[in-house]
């Protein structure tokens, strides 16, 4: 593993090159193997569950979905990247709201401030479920 993180191998008709990568090369390559292993993992995770969630027949329509607060993303096949893009999403989505709304009409409360509460869609406790120690 040291080897693979650290050297290149480049492999030409006649001869093999080894080749030492610096530290910013060896540190891209821990990255994108990590970036790897958790992607595996994650679409494992996925299968095993939908094995479960499976009746046995076809299109039962139970899938796992998790969503950025929008929607905007619709693929027939979600990676850990996604995952990841979408929960960052929602952390700063959860950031606005909070500002927006909780701090804002609890202002308004403490003031005596004549107003319509706002309802919103707080998705807290999927951030909560993600953020969770397993």
């Amino acid at each position: 593993l040291g080897a693979a993180l650290t050297r290149k191998r480049i492999i030409t008709p006649s001869e093999v090159i080894t080749k030492l990568l610096n530290m910013e090369e060896s540190k891209d390559c821990r990255d994108a193997l990590a970036k790897s292993l958790y992607s595996s993992t994650f679409d494992w995770i996925v299968s095993r569950i939908n094995i479960k969630l499976d009746t046995g027949k076809k299109g039962s329509g139970l899938f796992i979905a998790i969503l950025d607060i929008y929607g905007f993303e619709q693929f027939t096949r979600n990676s850990f990247e996604q995952l990841c893009i979408n929960y960052a999403n929602e952390r700063l989505q959860q950031q606005f709201t909070r500002h927006l709304f909780t701090l804002e009409q609890q202002e308004y409360e403490a003031e005596g401030i004549d107003w319509t509460k706002v309802e919103f869609i707080d998705n807290q406790e999927c951030v909560d479920a993600i953020e969770a120690m397993p």
